[in-house]
């Protein structure tokens, strides 16, 4: 069952571009659990609520920091100075990938950001020394004052949001889903301080946290940063975390050498959206939307938060980026807030009538600094003639720059020096401190959920003899989850990772220091038997966008976890299992399957936290009990979902608050293992999208014959011998892959499907493949069909034609009938290669989505192929 794209020969005429549409059956593979849809996924009316705020209704507050008429009156000096062009610039954020130290002596911009996937010399594990001269040379652009230009330093902000997690070395705490888990803010409060010290030593000033999301619906890809679906947690968290990073307000620690501005985050409402969909629409009350999504802001505020990052996300089908009431009215004017208003990556651009280059429509709403990472000089010209017709009025761009001029200030970066020269600058003996670890360590401790331990056969003897199995024991890269040294956290290698300590790694050391015995095998084989197994298993690493899934079954099609497991079990071998997740997934086959189970989420680089909790002392004393409780609530179906404390069909596996310890044994029941999801393998739907496969798919490169290294597994920017694959943009950030053939022999790229799937119910129904794709090369010669076919036979269809017709560099949809498809002899019911590009010669494609549908805007008829 493979369905692929390959190349064939047109007549010259036709040569610019060509491909072919394989598809090959194989034999039928046993899957007893086939992908499934949920079934609550029915369709309901939607009622038209208001976008409308009332400011009266919110929290009224203030900023937490005395009046400080010296320091307004330097900001007013400088303000009356400044050209049109110098105040524009202060309100445009560039990403480092995309300006350089010069461009800031031209364009003055006034802040620059390091991107999740933004590095100095484009390497995503540079040295620290390198992040420290990359920004002592913006300093020195934006403080140079020759041919009449002013000093008016920069801000450099990044995302350190579960340590400074973009630098190699650097501590990696638990994610905040964990950390929310631990229900202890001042250990929050320690960590938020521990990590201004890392980002002041390699330059920075500003991290984009804390995140104060309220994640109500778990199939949401960020929901790992979020504290809690409580938002009591939320905002038990806020201060202390504004605090750990800024220092106390009205101290002298305030914004001093050892501290870094936060930025709230993302007001308001990202955690509530339809579906769990990143970016869409949070459909709730105004007062919901204060009470649940609102929850964390005031507390923030209250401790003196300096800058709070607009959501990209819609409240009521209005984009908050453009939400006048909600930026200037409650946040600015009702709640207090002093500081500025910064955006989210491109966001201003999803505005209806806005482009990424031009907006005025965000910047009047209340946001005052627009992050236009590569889009920033476009930004800039269209600002500055906009401020001169009008469109942007006077009051409104001197406003803004005012309150950006006055965090600079309050942070003291006119006297500050250079990045290097400030009091913790170039100390790179602070990045993975022996104090930070030993924080991260006891922050991992705190974190872990104990959900099973029938038997109690936890607490571990250390001078046991253990296997420790699982394809994430090992892995320091899904140990650490997203934004971990790149955007979504793949493609990291164990060298990334100096000084950290793999969960694999920590139960050796227990052991050992015991007198015990561990070995590791990923597949749980052994030579000699061992008296238990701790199998350390868990999702991939993903971040926003990629994350989103269709419902909360743990890896759908794929049953390797379980089944190893199982087989451990069926030798008579107690078994822990160790889950690492981003959020909770229907995983009762997994826990039956296991004696002991701990949700660890995803606890960063300090795996000894694990192993401390696990085992008890070389005396047999229990030195460290479980001590997590959830923080959200845990499924008891996949299809559970939105599934939050206080709904009226509140049915949780284990509820909020949940967590088992040494000190209250308790047995589990064995679970029930019907997922609540429809058996509907007819209807895959969406393959690829979101720059991520579905799960059950694989997408490889591969030169010539060969089986083919999936992408996740190459370096970054995935790189193969003759074809190379890049993170683009389409309609969101990297949520679209571009491919080029270098021409050197031939390369494919294929989508695999784990298991069979049946497309044939597509096919009766009319359904074709849809390609969401953009040509920016095309083929220089004609490219030889390859027709093979896989164990029982194949159908082919060439789409060469088609795609000769679309137009270049534009992003268009192709769809191709998998009725042509049967017809040219496939056996739609057993499909398990869907595409297969091949080429021999130059190509350029760029791909954001393949789907099953019935709308495009180009079409294969059968007699093309």
């Amino acid at each position: 069952m493979r369905f692929e794209l390959l190349s064939v020969s047109l007549p010259p005429v036709a040569r610019l571009f060509c491909l072919s549409v394989l598809l090959a059956l194989a034999g039928c593979a046993d899957s007893s659990d086939p992908p499934a849809t949920s079934s609550a996924a029915t369709a309901k009316a939607i009622e038209p609520m208001t976008t409308v705020v009332d400011p009266a209704l919110w929290p009224q507050a203030s900023s937490p920091l005395a009046a400080d008429p010296a320091l307004e009156a330097r900001v007013s000096e400088l303000l009356a100075t400044m050209s049109i062009e110098e105040k524009v610039g202060q309100i445009v954020q560039g990403d480092l990938g995309s300006v350089t130290p010069a461009d800031i002596r031209t364009y003055r911009l006034g802040s620059v950001l390091a991107g999740g996937n933004s590095d100095p010399g484009g390497r995503y594990n540079a040295p620290a020394a390198d992040w420290l001269a990359l920004m002592d040379e913006f300093h020195r652009a934006a403080m140079d004052t020759s041919e009449g230009r002013k000093a008016i330093p920069l801000l450099l902000g990044i995302d350190a949001v579960h340590g400074h997690n973009n630098v190699v070395g650097a501590t990696l705490y638990p994610h905040n889903i964990g950390l929310g888990a631990a229900h202890d803010s001042e250990l929050v409060r320690r960590i938020a301080q521990a990590t201004a010290k890392e980002l002041r030593a390699t330059g920075f000033d500003w991290t984009f946290a804390p995140t104060l999301t309220v994640p109500r619906d778990d199939r949401w890809g960020r929901t790992y940063e979020g504290y809690s679906e409580d938002p009591a947690r939320v905002a038990g968290y806020a201060a202390a975390v504004v605090e750990g990073l800024q220092g106390r307000a009205g101290t002298p620690e305030f914004l001093d050498g050892s501290h870094v501005l936060a930025s709230a985050k993302h007001f308001i409402g990202d955690g509530g959206t339809e579906g769990g969909k990143d970016q869409g629409d949070t459909r709730v009350s105004e007062a919901d939307l204060r009470d649940i999504h609102g929850a964390g802001y005031l507390p923030a505020i209250q401790a003196g938060t300096q800058t709070v990052m607009a959501s990209f996300s819609s409240w009521n089908g209005s984009k908050i980026h453009g939400h006048r009431g909600l930026l200037t009215d409650v946040l600015k004017g009702r709640m207090g807030f002093d500081g500025f208003v910064i955006g989210d990556w491109n966001a201003h651009g999803q505005l209806p009538g806005c482009s990424n280059e031009n907006c005025a429509a965000a910047f009047n709403a209340g946001v005052d600094m627009l992050m236009a990472p590569d889009s920033w000089r476009g930004y800039y010209t269209n600002a500055v003639a906009q401020v001169r017709e009008g469109t942007i009025p006077m009051q409104r761009l001197d406003e803004a720059v005012r309150r950006i001029l006055r965090v600079k200030f309050r942070l003291g970066l006119f006297e500050a020096g250079l990045p290097s020269e400030r009091p913790l600058g170039g100390r790179f003996d602070l990045l993975g401190h022996p104090e930070h670890r030993a924080l991260a360590r006891e922050a991992v401790r705190k974190s872990l959920v104990l959900l099973k331990n029938n038997g109690g056969l936890l607490p571990l003897q250390p001078g046991s003899r253990v296997l420790v199995a699982g394809d994430a024991a090992d892995d320091l890269g899904k140990q650490a989850g997203g934004w971990t040294l790149s955007w979504q956290g793949d493609g990291n290698q164990r060298a990334d990772f100096p000084g950290a300590q793999s969960i694999w790694e920590a139960v050796r050391a227990a052991t050992e220091a015991a007198g015990g015995q561990a070995q590791h095998a990923p597949d749980g084989s052994f030579s000699e038997r061992p008296d238990v197994a701790i199998v350390v298993f868990g999702e991939a690493p993903y971040a926003e966008f990629r994350g989103d899934i269709a419902n909360l079954r743990y890896r759908p099609g794929n049953d390797r976890d379980l089944d190893l497991m199982r087989a451990l079990k069926a030798k008579g071998i107690p078994v822990v299992a160790v889950f690492l997740s981003g959020r909770p997934l229907w995983v009762n086959r997994e826990i039956n399957a296991a004696d002991a189970f701990v949700a660890a989420w995803l606890p960063g680089s300090e795996g000894g936290g694990v192993a401390d909790v696990l085992f008890k002392s070389p005396s047999g004393q229990v030195l460290h009990d479980f001590r997590g409780r959830l923080s959200f609530s845990w499924p008891r179906r996949a299809d559970q979902s939105p599934l939050n404390v206080g709904q009226a069909d509140y049915d949780p596996l284990f509820a909020i608050g949940h967590g088992l310890d040494y000190a209250h044994p308790q047995e589990l029941a064995v679970l029930a293992e019907d997922s609540g999801l429809e058996q509907a393998a007819g209807e895959p739907g969406e393959y690829f999208a979101r720059g991520s496969v579905a799960a059950g798919m694989t997408l490889l490169l591969a030169d010539g014959d060969e089986q083919g290294t999936p992408v996740n597994a190459l370096p970054n920017e995935s790189i193969g011998q003759r074809l190379r694959v890049t993170a683009i943009d389409h309609l969101a950030q990297e949520d679209a892959r571009r491919f080029v053939w270098s021409g050197r022999g031939l390369s494919r790229l294929l989508l695999r499907a784990d298991a069979p799937i049946d497309l044939s119910a597509a096919a009766a129904a009319g359904q074709q493949l849809v390609i969401t794709l953009r040509v920016d090369q095309a083929a220089a010669e004609a490219i030889p069909i390859d027709q093979r076919c896989a164990a029982a036979c194949a159908g082919s269809i060439d789409i060469g034609p088609l795609l000769n017709t679309v137009p270049r560099a534009s992003w268009t949809r192709v769809g191709l009938p998998l009725d042509c498809l049967r017809k040219a002899g496939a056996d739609l019911a057993l499909v398990t290669r869907l595409v297969d590009f091949q080429a021999s010669s130059a190509l350029d494609i760029s791909i954001s989505r393949i789907a099953l549908g019935s709308e495009f805007d180009h079409a294969l008829s059968c007699t093309d192929g």
